[in-house]
């Protein structure tokens, strides 16, 4: 792969160089070379090339339509908010492809239509205020509808009330893993800075264990979420920008450097309901086939040959080496299960390694 994108690139360099030496050519005055100088010819070779792009356009889209359409997370959403996040990324695509559609066609058929030949005069508008209002107000409507409506959208997700029934979870992102900190039972997380850090005593996220509301914090590497719970993520990063991403819930929001972001939703499906919807089963399945062809492969490396559904949480920001590996595992459940999950954990204060007490050397002087 790398090999052919190498080539691909010395191709396109080539072509640049060729082009650069045609323009310079072109650019030398007195030159009487008329060989660039497209002729009625050249003209329609053209024009008839602008229609079969536009074909191929039209044909590429269909196909994609046709072999690759499965591919979108649709009718999957796993939160709350993110039936409205599909509604509007439906109406955004529906109106992009209808612009799309009609734009490429007139701009391949008038290039067409309107072709160079001799004699003949291309005919031109210096003003025309009609054209000018019909191509600037509907632009702006349309557009100004789409942005007030996902306006509205984004700020009745964002705008999370921090309840009695609200679970606080940090989500402690570095190179290259995830970390997930519960609040406990006062549902308040305890201060943290990085600068505590202490590997030592196994206080691996910096958190303040002079904090009273950082006793009862719960540390783990596996989220695991109530269904029809809301929650607050509350975002840290330890080194550089990472980025909170949830495809199933629709859910991503950077985690920065140096300062808290968040971001809440409430689960709406567990992940043992989500593996009986066909679509995934459907995903899944093709999934599958192609493991199973490298079957032997995975069997080496010592990993499942089979895939089962899991949501996970990822890092959509190229953060270093290992960033397509930096993902952790996200279990929707019931109240119960839940529960008997968070009560099996072992809180923060009680994680602490304490510190050896320093033995003082007694030296007995003789007289």
């Amino acid at each position: 792969m790398t090999a052919f994108l190498t080539l691909i690139i010395v191709i396109f360099i080539l072509v640049a160089i060729w082009q650069m030496v045609k323009i310079f050519d072109l650019s030398q005055v007195g030159s009487s070379d008329d060989s660039e100088v497209a002729s009625d010819k050249d003209n329609k070779i053209n024009g008839y090339l602008m229609m079969g792009f536009l074909v191929f356009i039209y044909a590429i889209t269909i196909a994609s339509f046709w072999f690759l359409g499965d591919l979108p997370l649709t009718s999957n959403a796993a939160s709350e908010h993110g039936t409205e996040i599909d509604k509007l990324m439906i109406i955004s695509m529906v109106v992009i492809f209808i612009v799309q559609t009609i734009t490429q066609f007139l701009l391949h058929y008038f290039a067409f239509k309107y072709k160079g030949e001799k004699g003949r005069k291309a005919l031109f508008y210096a003003d025309n205020n009609t054209l000018e209002a019909i191509w600037t107000f509907i632009p702006v409507i349309v557009l100004a509808g789409l942005i007030i409506y996902g306006l509205f959208t984004w700020t009745s997700i964002m705008n999370v009330e921090e309840t009695e029934d609200t679970i606080v979870v940090e989500l402690y992102a570095q190179q290259f893993n995830w970390k997930a900190r519960y609040s406990g039972e006062d549902n308040t997380l305890g201060m943290a800075n990085v600068r505590l850090i202490d590997i030592d005593r196994a206080n691996i996220l910096g958190v303040d264990d002079s904090d009273p509301y950082a006793a009862d914090d719960i540390i783990v590497t596996e989220l695991h979420l109530p269904v029809g719970v809301p929650v607050l993520f509350k975002m840290r990063s330890q080194d550089v920008l990472h980025s909170m991403y949830m495809p199933h819930f629709r859910a991503q929001i950077n985690c920065v450097p140096g300062m808290i972001t968040q971001f809440g939703f409430t689960p709406s499906v567990t992940t043992a309901d989500m593996r009986l919807n066909p679509d995934i089963q459907e995903k899944v399945e093709n999934i599958n086939i192609l493991r199973r062809a490298k079957s032997d492969e995975l069997e080496a490396l010592g990993k499942d040959v089979l895939y089962e559904f899991d949501y996970l949480l990822l890092c959509n920001k190229i953060c270093g080496t290992s960033h397509y590996n930096m993902q952790m595992k996200v279990i929707v459940e019931t109240q119960e299960e839940y529960d008997a999950w968070i009560k099996e954990q072992t809180l923060f204060k009680d994680s602490l390694i304490e510190d050896e007490p320093v033995e003082e050397e007694v030296v007995i002087i003789q007289e």
